[in-house]
């Protein structure tokens, strides 16, 4: 393989994330493995955001192949990385989120686990969720002693609900990214895993179970996706309609069901998209998943799992509080 074809092109999108913007892009910076670009997509910013990371690409311009920052009237953050990844020039897409951060080894990691496995259009590594400033490290749901190589996305998934690829660890081959048209911009929350799972069914997944990133959850709950806003039918990943190849595929039907049972429920409680709610819950094959689920969507009713919410989320505070 030779060395052009072997360099990342990193994408950040970056939207009023103005505190964290710095430590995202000097993580990057930091990057043991110096054969890479970075274009950063501000996706209309209304804080300093974008004039920090301006100033920061600057004064560190000189310790890496090259950069771009553009701007683009607010559309959503698929759209700002489908944009970058049009700008990128390298074979290899890696994006980082600007709240998110690698460690310096990660694209040199990376960088070794493509040259193992060539023939995979994916690749992934484990990361740390990052909550009230402690690590934890992801929960993936590989076998024990698995070190790396090539995995079921879906089974791997569908054993812990960690995502095996996290957005913020994962690097796609462009090929593969245009072959599906990247990620579906009207989709809130989800568009990942969309993109995700059609490659996962017509390309091999590579995957190293190092944590080489950290996904910050500390960050305002106004700047997530994931939270306690419900979606829109056409932009939540449970309500959309995915490709036949897929829905014949009983690994990912097996995994579509476990997030659904776990990701509906707010949805049920409140009667939101009631109707879409039961149409998944009316092909849930209830035998093959918790008996806890059953009991959630059959035995309760909406205003008794809105009850039990409130005292499990009590019971949290009150643990909580015991700690400090």
């Amino acid at each position: 393989m030779n060395i052009e074809s072997n360099m990342f092109s990193v994408i950040i999108p970056l939207y009023n994330k103005a505190p964290y913007i710095e430590t995202a892009i000097r993580s990057v910076a930091a990057q043991t493995c110096r054969d890479f670009e970075l274009i950063i997509i501000d996706d209309g910013s209304t804080d300093d955001g974008f004039g920090i990371a301006e100033k920061m690409l600057g004064e560190l311009s000189l310790s890496f192949g090259g950069w771009r920052a553009i701007r683009q009237h607010n559309s959503g953050v698929s759209a700002a990385r489908n944009n970058g990844v049009q700008l990128a020039q390298y074979e290899y897409i890696a994006f980082l989120d600007a709240d998110d951060w690698w460690a310096a080894t990660y694209l040199e990691e990376m960088k070794r686990l493509i040259a193992q496995f060539p023939e995979a259009g994916i690749y992934g590594s484990s990361y740390y969720k990052v909550k009230k400033g402690r690590p934890i490290q992801a929960n993936i749901g590989v076998h024990e002693g698995f070190q790396r190589g090539l995995i079921n996305y879906f089974k791997v998934y569908a054993q812990t609900l960690w995502m095996p690829l996290w957005t913020g660890a994962t690097i796609i081959k462009k090929t593969a990214f245009e072959a599906f048209k990247g990620f579906p911009s009207h989709l809130k929350l989800g568009e990942d895993f969309y993109l995700w799972s059609q490659v996962a069914t017509q390309y091999p997944v590579a995957y190293i179970n190092v944590p080489l990133a950290y996904y910050n959850q500390d960050v305002e709950r106004a700047h997530r996706a994931v939270g306690p806003r419900l979606y829109e039918p056409n932009e939540h990943m449970l309500f959309v309609s995915y490709p036949s190849e897929l829905m014949q595929n009983k690994d990912f039907e097996f995994l579509f069901q476990r997030l659904a049972l776990y990701g509906l429920m707010p949805y049920y409680a409140s009667k939101k998209n009631s109707k879409d709610v039961d149409r998944i819950l009316n092909a849930i094959n209830w035998r093959a998943h918790e008996r806890k689920y059953f009991v959630y969507y059959n035995l309760l009713s909406p205003a008794m799992l809105r009850w039990w919410f409130a005292v499990l989320k009590l019971g949290s505070n009150v643990k909580g509080l015991l700690r400090r």
